[in-house]
């Protein structure tokens, strides 16, 4: 497999992704890279989190999925290699492995130091081009995983906080990014629901003391303007406007604590 994948918060306005593939060309002329994003937040290590654990189901095993959002490059944050679910992430150590190992954990990790797979010039400042380019055009080539440096069982995470929690009353959960229609992306996923994503008449869904109802099967189920919460296509409870922005409405993201509560009777 010859397929890389390409998750940055480089922008386009700039040169940096296109210099990246332009490494990438030079190294594996034949791999076939494919642009996920480039509008990840600056240093939005949460965001691209959440791209990455979006993505992994939708791609052949033997991809190379690709993450520079990166603030600490330069610094002694370790570069590593995992494999998850037969698929290769070559990720910075600062967390943005996170979600996708908790759903399909690591099989294999290995901290990327053989500098002979690097450029010969190492910048401090872009190790988007110098580093991750010509290692994913090799590992798509066909070298071996354990050839870019020592196996390891270390990584950096996300903050507990993070995890979603299941009590009597339902499921609490936080704001992990908005999109750009402003739809709040939450950590909550239809599987944590249990027999509550059956029942959704028997829920009420509440964005810290402010209820948005139960849930909801698509926008339309509302009039224009008004907020709802529902299971977005990822499968990950999102609270929306319809035609509108939620984003909009409830400003700083960070305080946002959501909550599915289990109301009306049943089991």
């Amino acid at each position: 497999m010859n397929l890389i994948t390409l998750t940055t918060d480089f922008g386009t306005a700039d040169a940096y992704v296109a210099i990246m593939k332009g490494v990438i060309a030079g190294v594996a002329p034949k791999a076939r890279v494919i642009d996920v994003t480039h509008d990840v937040p600056p240093y939005g290590i949460r965001d691209a989190a959440h791209v990455l654990r979006c993505l992994r189901p939708w791609y052949p095993s033997g991809t190379v999925h690709v993450c520079v959002v990166d603030p600490g490059v330069g610094t002694d944050r370790r570069i590593l290699l995992a494999r998850c679910a037969g698929s290769f992430f070559l990720v910075p150590d600062n967390g943005v492995i996170t979600f996708v190992h908790r759903d399909a954990p690591i099989e294999a990790l290995h901290v990327v130091e053989n500098r002979q797979y690097f450029l010969s010039a190492v910048s401090r400042t872009f190790h988007g081009r110098d580093i991750f380019a010509p290692v994913a055009a090799r590992l798509a080539s066909g070298v071996k995983p354990e050839s870019f440096g020592r196996a390891t069982d270390r990584l950096e995470l996300l903050p507990e906080e993070w995890n979603v929690v299941l009590t009597r009353e339902g499921v609490a959960g936080r704001v992990i990014r908005a999109d750009r229609f402003g739809s709040l992306i939450t950590n909550i996923h239809a599987k944590d629901l249990g027999p509550l994503i059956h029942r959704p008449q028997q829920t009420e869904v509440r964005v810290n003391d402010a209820s948005i109802g139960p849930l909801r099967a698509t926008y339309a189920d509302i009039p224009p303007g008004e907020m709802l919460a529902l299971i977005g296509s990822s499968g990950f409870l999102e609270v929306a406007v319809n035609r509108g922005s939620a984003a909009a409405r409830f400003g700083d993201l960070e305080t946002l604590r959501i909550r599915v509560l289990r109301v009306g009777g049943g089991d």
